[in-house]
């Protein structure tokens, strides 16, 4: 298995790490919660990243969680300054990842339609 990851796959990953570390034990906001971040997508020069993360919440919890990430995106970005070593530390920019939720949908519109399709017999 020689194929390598890129330096950006790298510091990406870098980046999402301590994210989550410093999110889960550092991050005194009450509205960020329980989340999982899922990825993070940096701009060729390192000036903008994309921080994509999940969560179960729901409607106004959602936007507070939301808030919440961005009152704190100053002192997560300097955190990761001081940790990861890269010329320059990119802004953060959260967005709320709705694959997890998209994927139950679906799953659920599959379910309705495999249990039209059985004959009442069949149950």
């Amino acid at each position: 298995m020689s194929e390598r990851y890129s330096r950006s796959d790298r510091v990406s990953e870098a980046i999402r790490r301590e994210l989550a570390q410093l999110i889960a034990t550092e991050l005194k906001d009450p509205r960020v919660g329980m989340i999982s971040l899922t990825a993070v997508e940096l701009t060729p020069d390192y000036a903008h990243a994309k921080v994509f993360y999940s969560t179960l919440a729901e409607g106004e919890a959602q936007k507070l969680i939301q808030e919440g990430l961005v009152r704190a995106s100053g002192f997560l970005r300097r955190e990761i300054g001081r940790r990861v070593r890269i010329h320059t530390t990119p802004q953060l920019h959260f967005v709320h990842d709705q694959t997890m939720e998209r994927a139950d949908q679906i799953s659920r519109l599959i379910d309705k339609a495999l249990h039209s399709d059985t004959p009442a017999g069949e149950d």
